[in-house]
């Protein structure tokens, strides 16, 4: 079965940085992906990053380019999301999420197992 945990979530001042972790479980596969992803009040839930169990290859949504990145410890089976210089429009819960295989896209309908989320809050 496969399970998906984030953690690190919380709240922090606009322009500080936090760093998101998803600690996955079950997965099989050379190339599956881990995403993460957010949905802010009111919002539709938005694909920001992903990267491959294979290599590393990562992709990146334009609203945090250069701002947020992502990397994974194979050795701990975790997939960690480093943000830096955060806005009030960054201010969500957040989700990693799972796919049995890279296409290099955050496009939600390819993955299939998803966590339960964390909470990101952004004071100005």
């Amino acid at each position: 079965e496969v399970q998906l945990v984030e953690s690190g979530g919380g709240s922090v001042q606009a322009g500080g940085s936090l760093r998101l972790s998803c600690a996955a479980s079950g997965l099989n596969g050379d190339d599956y992906a881990i995403g993460w992803f957010r949905r802010a009040p009111g919002k539709e839930r938005e694909g920001l990053l992903c990267i491959s169990s294979s290599g590393g290859t990562t992709s990146y949504a334009d609203s945090v380019k250069g701002r947020f990145t992502i990397s994974s410890d194979n050795a701990k089976s975790t997939v960690n999301l480093q943000m830096t210089g955060l806005k009030s429009e960054d201010a969500a819960d957040y989700y990693c999420a799972s796919a049995p295989t890279f296409m290099g896209t955050v496009d939600m309908e390819s993955y299939d197992y998803w966590g339960q989320g964390t909470q990101v809050t952004v004071s100005s």
